[in-house]
C-alpha cells in the first residue's frame, strides 16, 4: 500500500518537519520550495503546506490528483485557482493570523515614520542637511480606521489604545470586537473616513474589496490624514491614491502592496517625499514558519487524520477568505 503524502513546498527546518512527522508517522513527508522537487512531488500528494504557481498543472489538472487538503503559506488566498480547488472539493486552510505581531509592527512603523518625519530625516542625512522640517505632529489621541478587523487589525487596534488612540473598525458584520472603540460596516464606510487622522487596510482582497478605495473615499479623508496598506495593492485604485497625495487630498502614505509588484520604476511613488514604500514585507519575521507549522499545519493536521475537517483558517470560497 502507498504512503499518504504530505508535501511542504517550503525550505523548512528539519525539527520542524520531525514535529509534523509525530502527527502522521506513517506517511512520507517531502519538503522543498524548488519546483524541481514538487512538480514531481504533486501529482500524488494528499496534503499540500505551501502551495505554488503552477501547481494546479501537476494536480488540479489531473485526473488522477490525490490532492484533498491545501494549508497555505500566506494570509491571502486571492492568488490560487479557488474555482477549481472548489470545483475539486479540496479543503483550503489559510495561514491568517501568522502576521499579526509583525504586520501591526510595520503599520505603526509607518504611521509614526510619518508621523514623526523620520523618512525626511532620513533624507536630510543622506545630503548632511541640518533641518527642522517643520515637524510638530504627535500620534498620541488621535483617530485610527482599520479596514478589517482580523488578527492583524486586532493586534493594530490593541497596540494603538497604548497610544491612547480612538480606534474605528470596519468590518462586513459589524460586529463589536476589544479594542475597538466603534465598529461600522462595510456599507459604513464613507461614514469612517472623515472621522480619521489614519487610515490602515488590513483586509483580503476580494470581488469587494477590489478597488474598494479609489478618489471618492481619498476626498472624504482629512487631508491631514495618513493612508496605510498593507493588504494588497488591488484594493485601491493607484493612479487615484497618486493623485490624492499629488493634491494633498491626504498628507502622505506608508505602502508595503501595490497593483503591480514588483513597483516599477517609472512609478512617482519612488519620488514622493510623502510616500515610505516597503516591499512586500510587512509579515516577514524569524517566526514565520514556526507559527505556521505549530499553531496552524499541526492542529489542522491532527484535526484531518482524526476525520475531521480542518478547522483553524478554513477558507469559505463564496467569500473568498
Amino acid at each position: 500500500m502507498t504512503a499518504r503524502k504530505l508535501l511542504i513546498a517550503q525550505n523548512v527546518d528539519a525539527a520542524y518537519v520531525e514535529k509534523v512527522q509525530e502527527v502522521i508517522p506513517e506517511w512520507t513527508i517531502v519538503t522543498g520550495k524548488d519546483k524541481e522537487i514538487w512538480q514531481k512531488e504533486a501529482p500524488d500528494a494528499e496534503v499540500i503546506a505551501g502551495w505554488k504557481k503552477g501547481m494546479e498543472d501537476y494536480t488540479l489538472d489531473s485526473e488522477n490528483s490525490s490532492l484533498k487538503w491545501v494549508q497555505t503559506w500566506s494570509a491571502g488566498v486571492n492568488s490560487l485557482p479557488l474555482d477549481k480547488l472548489s470545483s475539486k472539493n479540496v479543503l483550503l486552510t489559510s495561514a491568517n493570523g501568522v502576521h499579526a505581531f509583525p504586520i501591526s509592527e510595520t503599520i505603526f512603523a509607518l504611521m509614526l515614520g510619518l508621523t514623526r518625519k523620520i523618512h525626511t530625516y532620513v533624507r536630510n542625512q543622506q545630503s548632511k542637511t541640518w533641518d527642522h522640517s517643520n515637524l510638530k505632529l504627535e500620534i498620541h489621541g488621535k483617530t485610527i480606521g482599520i479596514l478589517g478587523t482580523g488578527a492583524i487589525g486586532k493586534e493594530t487596534a490593541k497596540i494603538a489604545k497604548a497610544f491612547g488612540m480612538r480606534v474605528l473598525g470596519m468590518r462586513h458584520s459589524g460586529k463589536p470586537e476589544e479594542y475597538i472603540d466603534k465598529m461600522y460596516t462595510s456599507d459604513e464606510l464613507h461614514d469612517l473616513l472623515p472621522e480619521c487622522d489614519y487610515v490602515a487596510v488590513t483586509l483580503p482582497l476580494t470581488e469587494k474589496t477590489h478597488h474598494l478605495l479609489g478618489q471618492k473615499e481619498f476626498q472624504l479623508m482629512k487631508n491631514s490624514s495618513f493612508f496605510i496598506n498593507i493588504g494588497r495593492g488591488d484594493i485601491v485604485v493607484e493612479e487615484e491614491m497618486i493623485e490624492a497625495l499629488k493634491n494633498g487630498e491626504i498628507a502622505g502614505a506608508g505602502l508595503d502592496v501595490f497593483e503591480t509588484e514588483p513597483l516599477g520604476n517609472n512609478s512617482p511613488l519612488w519620488e514622493m517625499e510623502n510616500v515610505i514604500i516597503t516591499p512586500h514585507t510587512a509579515g516577514s519575521t524569524q517566526y514565520y514558519d514556526q507559527r505556521v507549522i505549530e499553531d496552524i499545519l499541526i492542529p489542522n493536521l491532527k484535526e484531518y487524520v482524526n476525520g475531521k475537517t480542518p478547522s483553524i483558517n478554513a477558507v469559505d470560497y463564496k467569500k473568498g477568505y
